[in-house]
């Protein structure tokens, strides 16, 4: 890292790539004003984004740590702040941020900042660290500024982050956690929110042609008429429950997304299980958006297909709106089945993404790639 002049303070956003380096663009538009108008030595702030795979092929804080202090080292930056879309572990918790005031440098974990306002939350909190590494170092015998904590909303009362346990051997010298039940949330709903859900929709679209089909012809049959109408709603509920289930298993068999581990720590078996509930709640996400638009496409095909005397000399109900309702729902189960037997998404890019390790092992490639130029 170069010297710092007096006036001007370099700051470099190294961010995986996806959605920490869509972040870290995003925010670089306003973060330099924001930190001149924030800080109170009248310093002026450049910033930069550079997009790298460095978390590729590890999740370990010691060796990230390392990884942005050499890449640090080649930039002419004064201070230098990685955003991850990884869940990292230190001493059994979830790490937050960790700082290192010697080295300038940040680390933090996008996914402990929770699934709703992560934009805000995370310039919150590289606003907060960039002031810390900006400010005046501490002096003394008490050593590095442990004692001077961040601050800022995303730290507040009501968010689970406190101090976290610094080992000696380590580079950091300050560090906020995540722990317990809420903080485990916290952290699910931030991966769930860093997979980007809503980009699944338009990767279903085999799935989705074929359930189309599948709900097309069978609004038309007599035999699902009569099904439909003889259904009661707790059956309704329990066939849309087992063919959503039925589409979320089959994605993540046929796509290869659930993730295993030859670790046998606890942590990694922990890790693997967080691995595969954001992966399931993602896709899951997913399925339950097309199966409410299913329903929606299938109630509009019924409302112009459908005769209402043949309806009611098949079935010997008559054709009102809870028949309509009831038929484009239970079609959209049946639907449902039929998309998610008819897919075959495993090189789908989008589906992939639902998964931690499948990004994982795209970066590990990009890596080998750019160490082999």
């Amino acid at each position: 890292m170069r010297v710092s002049s007096q006036d001007v303070t370099v700051v470099a956003l190294l961010a995986d790539p996806d959605a920490p380096t869509e972040i870290a663009q995003r925010m670089a538009r306003m973060l330099p004003d924001r930190l001149a108008d924030r800080s109170d030595q009248g310093r002026r702030f450049d910033v930069e984004v550079v997009s790298e795979p460095f978390t590729a092929g590890t999740e370990d804080l010691s060796t990230l740590t390392r990884r942005i202090v050499d890449r640090g080292s080649e930039g002419n930056w004064d201070i230098v702040v990685a955003l991850t879309d990884l869940p990292l572990h230190s001493h059994g918790r979830k790490l937050v941020v960790d700082l290192s005031h010697e080295h300038g440098l940040a680390l933090l974990s996008l996914p402990t900042l929770g699934g709703f306002r992560l934009q805000t939350r995370a310039r919150q909190a590289v606003e907060e660290a960039v002031l810390s590494l900006a400010g005046p170092q501490a002096t003394g015998p008490e050593g590095p500024p442990k004692s001077q904590p961040l601050r800022g909303p995303f730290i507040g009362r009501l968010a689970p982050i406190h101090p976290g346990q610094v080992g000696e051997e380590e580079i950091a010298d300050l560090r906020y956690v995540v722990s317990g039940p809420r903080g485990y949330l916290r952290v699910l709903f931030g991966m769930v929110r860093a997979n980007r859900p809503w980009r699944l929709v338009p990767g279903l679209s085999k799935a989705l042609a074929a359930a189309l089909a599948t709900g097309a012809v069978a609004t038309v049959n007599s035999t699902i008429w009569t099904l439909a109408t003889s259904l009661s709603t707790p059956r309704l509920v329990i066939a849309m429950v087992g063919s959503v289930a039925l589409m979320i298993g089959w994605l993540i068999v046929d796509a290869n997304l659930w993730h295993r581990t030859d670790e046998v720590s606890h942590e990694a078996r922990k890790r693997a299980a967080l691995y595969n509930a954001s992966t399931v709640m993602t896709v899951g996400i997913g399925v339950v958006v097309c199966y409410v638009g299913l329903v929606v496409i299938n109630l509009v095909w019924a409302l112009f297909i459908l005769n209402d005397r043949v309806f009611a000399s098949t079935t010997r109900t008559p054709l009102h709106t809870t028949e309509y309702w009831t038929l484009a729902w239970f079609v959209a189960s049946v639907a449902t089945v039929g998309g998610a037997l008819g897919s075959g998404l495993e090189s789908d890019e989008a589906i992939r993404a639902a998964a931690y390790s499948k990004r994982e092992q795209e970066r590990r490639s990009v890596l080998q790639d750019d160490h082999r130029d």
